[in-house]
């Protein structure tokens, strides 16, 4: 038994508490940092506030700007025209779009896990009927909610996939943050789990390897310029201007462009890297 000598200093209670400040100090620092918050005390940032101003290039055009010059028409048997909308657009005129020369779409689905697009269903089951092949979006939040959360959710409202040679995979959109910090709080290991759990959720589900839209400058900005998933992910690159430019490490090439977010009728259009035989065959799986 230890005994307590005279003259011997014993504070054990200011020790603890001096200890316990200095924890208590360490840890308000770290919730200080960018992107450590959330993973820490196990905290997300709040749902989407404005949604249905979040559409895929709808943060690309804010933060790159476009030059205004539209890239020379292609051969068709080189590449596919295509739109993208989402509840922005409201009901849209498939059958003129068809006409115009149109022949594939995405439809923004789902943004985190509680927002779908009231026209989701018309945009999606409109192109469709035009004789359009149709795919899903779905536009990512990373800092609300875990990538496997988002995944089922878009799943669930409208992000499925059939083997019916019109349906596309699905895609996940994932670029500047609407709501704050580019880079949505999170360092490059932690938006790349993300992903990846995203990915594998959605492959899980439907047996589809899903698209990834995204900009080569974000790309470098927010992940180092991963090369993780350019063997996997067919890349969906917009870029406003008279070429693709450069590419994210990881992709030798690219899938599909959207080249302009001004185009008439709907302002984002698309070209595919391919001919239609290859756009069904996407399709298809």
């Amino acid at each position: 038994m230890s005994v307590l000598r005279s003259g011997t200093p014993h504070r054990p209670a200011r020790s603890l508490a001096t200890a316990a400040g200095a924890l208590l100090a360490t840890v308000s620092l770290l919730l200080g940092l960018p992107g450590t918050a959330g993973a820490a005390a196990g905290r997300h940032a709040p749902e989407p506030t404005h949604p249905d101003q979040d559409w895929a290039g709808s943060q690309v055009a804010r933060h790159e700007g476009a030059t205004g010059i539209l890239p020379p028409l292609p051969s068709l048997t080189a590449s596919v025209e295509g739109v993208d909308v989402s509840s922005h657009n409201g009901n849209v005129g498939w059958s003129a779009l068809w006409k115009s020369g149109v022949r594939f779409a995405y439809v923004k689905a789902t943004e985190s896990t509680s927002y779908t697009s009231p026209y989701f269903a018309q945009q999606y089951n409109g192109s469709y009927r035009s004789g359009m092949i149709r795919g899903a979006y779905h536009f990512a939040t990373p800092d609300t909610s875990g990538g496997a959360a988002q995944a089922n959710y878009f799943v669930a409202h409208g992000g499925g996939w059939s083997k019916d040679g019109r349906t596309l995979p699905g895609a996940l959109d994932m670029e500047y943050n609407p709501y704050g910090a580019t880079c949505y709080g999170m360092g490059a290991a932690g938006l790349l789990h993300w992903m990846k759990d995203w990915f594998a959720t959605y492959k899980a589900r439907t047996g589809r390897d899903a698209v990834l839209y995204t900009s080569t400058d974000w790309w470098k900005r927010c992940t180092g310029n991963s090369a993780a998933f350019g063997r996997i992910n067919p890349l969906w690159l917009p870029r406003y201007g008279a070429s693709v430019g450069e590419l994210p490490a990881g992709w030798g090439f690219h899938t599909i462009w959207q080249y302009t977010s001004t185009g008439r009728a709907v302002g984002d259009h698309n070209r595919f890297n391919g001919s239609m035989n290859r756009l069904r065959a996407l399709a298809n799986g």
